[in-house]
């Protein structure tokens, strides 16, 4: 098949909308879908100081590359779980995407910085639930401790579909009234924005192939059996026999979001009494949770540094 814009031999079929495009017409078309999404959501201003969480993954890889093409002001953060190969090996992974599309690689080591990796925790709370909690508390303490206006993350059109369906499948409402492709910014939570909203998990790995980015393909050994993944391929199976149902199921979701924000409780947040960040309580969920006696360090002594943070 030939590339419906210059004739040339095709490199990807789009299902919706449904044309052939060679490499670097998909390339113009990828970023351009980007650029409108960031100008449709007001995702970010053109001298704001994006902070991207690169995990060594092809979503975050492509979320840094391009946004850097496009101009922004953009440094990575990685965040080694300390689950030994697997992160080591997220961690190379990283570095070199960062060193390709040129831009500064900040590295906080989980195991370094509190004594444990991910899944060395003698818990009863799900792997995966406090690997949650201690990602978003340490990117957004980094953000704001570093003077980042805004955290850029890798959510794709199918990430978005699966939490959404998910949601519903189980009335998580709070949460339904909060998602979306920017969570604003308040207090000492900085902003959140996904520029990849509107673009499938196909389009994010044809464009990491077209510009030359590789990635890690391994699974997280805590991610095996994970609902997201069966809410997924559910999708898929909808979108391989009506293409097009990602994307309006989740702008469906967008223009009846309201509906769910009466479910929402107000919240008095405290200051943490050890580190200062939002708290419900005396600790936030942390501190509590890693048992901390003081405070994580996480302020860049200069914007060259690509060692692992410590306490």
């Amino acid at each position: 098949m030939r590339c419906r814009v210059c004739g040339e031999k095709a490199f990807i079929k789009l299902h919706y909308p449904k044309m052939y495009l060679c490499a670097d017409h998909f390339v113009e078309y990828f970023e351009r879908k980007v650029k409108r999404t960031i100008e449709k959501y007001k995702l970010l201003k053109p001298d704001e100081k994006v902070l991207v969480v690169i995990s060594g993954g092809k979503d975050s890889a492509v979320t840094a590359y391009v946004l850097k093409k496009l101009g922004y002001n953009v440094e990575c953060l990685h965040i080694n779980l300390g689950i030994g190969e697997y992160s080591e090996k997220s961690e190379q992974y990283a570095r070199e995407q960062c060193r390709i599309i040129g831009a500064p690689l900040h590295v906080v080591n989980v195991r370094e910085l509190l004594g444990k990796g991910i899944g060395e925790v003698r818990t009863r709370r799900p792997t995966c639930s406090y690997c949650g909690l201690t990602k978003r508390y340490l990117f957004n303490k980094f953000a704001y401790d570093n003077g980042f206006d805004v955290i850029a993350t890798g959510h794709n059109l199918d990430d978005e579909a699966s939490f959404i369906f998910s949601n519903l499948m189980n009335w998580n409402t709070e949460y339904l009234a909060k998602q979306g492709p920017v969570l604003p910014g308040e207090g000492k939570f900085v902003r959140k924005v996904k520029p990849l909203y509107e673009l499938t998990e196909r389009e994010v790995v044809a464009y990491a192939l077209a510009v030359g980015l590789e990635y890690i393909v391994d699974e997280c050994p805590h991610a095996r059996g994970a609902t997201t993944i069966e809410y997924k391929e559910i999708l898929n199976e909808m979108e391989e026999k009506r293409p097009g149902t990602k994307i309006n199921f989740v702008k469906g979701y967008l223009r009846k979001r309201h509906l769910f924000e009466a479910e929402l409780r107000e919240i008095e947040l405290k200051e943490c009494k050890l580190c200062g960040m939002p708290a419900q309580g005396e600790k936030c969920s942390f501190c509590k949770f890693w048992g901390l006696e003081e405070p994580v360090t996480l302020k860049i002594a200069n914007t060259d540094d690509e060692e692992p943070f410590g306490p």
